[in-house]
């Protein structure tokens, strides 16, 4: 469906002073996912929303909670508890969601807090301790602080429970049951989930009052995103981050994510771009947490146009205008290469994906490729300097690696750290790099936060 044919968030009945900041945002209609779960969210019944990350789920499920928790007769009005909790798998993602929330929220008289690990206790506790009506969090920190009694989750109306299959693959499921225990027993709940596997079914039939189950519209229901194109080819790891640099002065390359498999391989990437003179930043595990928001910032802030991360901590990069992704090896699985070509082609842009696959690697590729249908079992053996290459990417010949005078990566010292240790006696995958209350208030008027 075009965009023009999508409803708007005032014919769905969103409140006017929450269409008001959205349109402040630059939105004005709904995404699929939008559109099948507002009408359905704001009726206060359970949902299920099956949907890939990029396709506008946390408005999805955000739109309605504020709008319900702001003004509707069978939620209790705020009075300084939390009212709607949103548990989610990781830091990043936490900040992400809350930020869109917020923006959301710009002309309610509504706070936001974010509750993770990482950070010290004492400013999640003062904002806890001061009242606040809707919390995002991370399931470890919010059962810390819960049986510390510093956290009240009893006066819960709206749970959501974002990305529950991530949560799943992490181990989180019996600390989201314990959570999901102390909400008020009469709460609506919407879970999303990119998967439905059994535990989350098991989950959704335990917790959840007859639930309906949505998913976007048959195109968007795809794997892969259809406004991403798809390159595949073999690349020697000696002459990878040649590949690499090269690739990254495409035409017309905007934001850009490349994955690595390894913290140690994050942060040698990144420094090896940062010394061909790219501006880069890195996110990865081995980051203190305050480093990985400075590195994430400057990515969403254009700083840096390339961020070098591991598959978790890119769980916080959302950002629509991405416009490539490069796995700077094959992907452990095909949901993680889903996952990852997910950060381009969103929101309706158009986006490139590039897997380089090592000459070890084809089976591993092969085996993704016949899941997804890809179409792409025998990737071609292409060098930096390969014809096909260059004209593929639409670079010159005789392009070299460098861009610039040396850089730093973005991300503090704990950025690079990884990369400065003793190294295990195998390849990081090529360090070589050649050159280098409903229907009576629906008012146009909004209130000030």
């Amino acid at each position: 469906m075009a965009d023009e044919a999508r409803p708007t968030f005032t014919e769905l009945g969103v409140a006017a002073e929450i269409v008001d900041a959205l349109a402040e945002k630059g939105i004005d209609r709904t995404f699929a996912i939008q559109e099948r779960t507002l009408p359905i969210a704001l009726t206060g019944k359970d949902l299920i929303g099956q949907a890939r990350t990029g396709m506008g789920k946390t408005l999805g499920f955000g739109v309605p909670l504020l709008d319900r928790v702001f003004d509707d007769a069978d939620v209790t009005a705020p009075d300084g508890t939390v009212r709607a909790l949103v548990v989610v798998p990781t830091r990043e993602l936490c900040i992400q969601v809350a930020e869109d929330l917020s923006d959301a929220a710009a002309h309610l008289p509504l706070t936001v807090t974010t509750i993770y690990g990482g950070v010290p206790f004492e400013k999640q506790t003062e904002a806890l301790a001061h009242g606040t009506d809707i919390v995002v969090g991370t399931p470890g920190r919010l059962l810390d602080l819960s049986r510390q009694q510093l956290l009240d989750l009893s006066h819960v109306e709206i749970l959501v429970l974002d990305e529950a299959d991530e949560m799943l693959d992490q181990g989180f499921l019996d600390d989201v049951k314990a959570i999901m225990a102390q909400t008020a027993p009469h709460r609506q709940t919407m879970l999303f989930s990119a998967t439905m596997p059994g535990p989350i079914v098991a989950l959704s039939r335990g917790f959840m009052d007859h639930p309906v189950r949505i998913r976007a519209d048959t195109t968007d229901a795809q794997p892969t995103h259809a406004t991403t194109t798809q390159t595949v080819f073999q690349s020697h790891k000696l002459d990878r981050m040649s590949v690499l640099a090269r690739l990254l002065q495409t035409p017309g390359r905007g934001r850009t994510i490349v994955f690595a498999r390894t913290k140690r391989q994050a942060a040698m990437v990144a420094n090896d771009l940062a010394d061909l003179g790219f501006r880069v930043g890195a996110v990865h595990g081995d980051m203190r947490q305050k480093d990985r928001e400075q590195s994430l910032a400057a990515f969403r802030e254009g700083t840096v146009d390339i961020m070098v991360a591991t598959d978790v901590a890119a769980r916080g990069i959302d950002v629509d205008d991405v416009t490539h992704v490069i796995n700077y090896q094959v992907p452990e699985d095909d949901k993680t290469y889903v996952h990852r070509i997910g950060r381009t082609g969103r929101a309706g842009h158009s986006g490139v994906a590039v897997t380089l696959v090592g000459w070890d690697e084809v089976t591993r590729w092969q085996a993704i490729d016949e899941t997804l249908h890809l179409g792409h079992p025998d990737p071609p053996r292409w060098f930096s300097s390969s014809p096909e290459f260059l004209t593929e990417f639409g670079l010159p010949e005789g392009i070299g690696d460098r861009v610039g005078k040396p850089l730093k990566v973005q991300g503090a010292a704990s950025a690079t750290a990884p990369a400065r240790r003793p190294r295990p006696d195998r390849d990081h995958g090529g360090r070589d790099h050649g050159n280098r209350r409903r229907p009576s208030r629906r008012s146009s008027q909004g209130t000030s936060r």
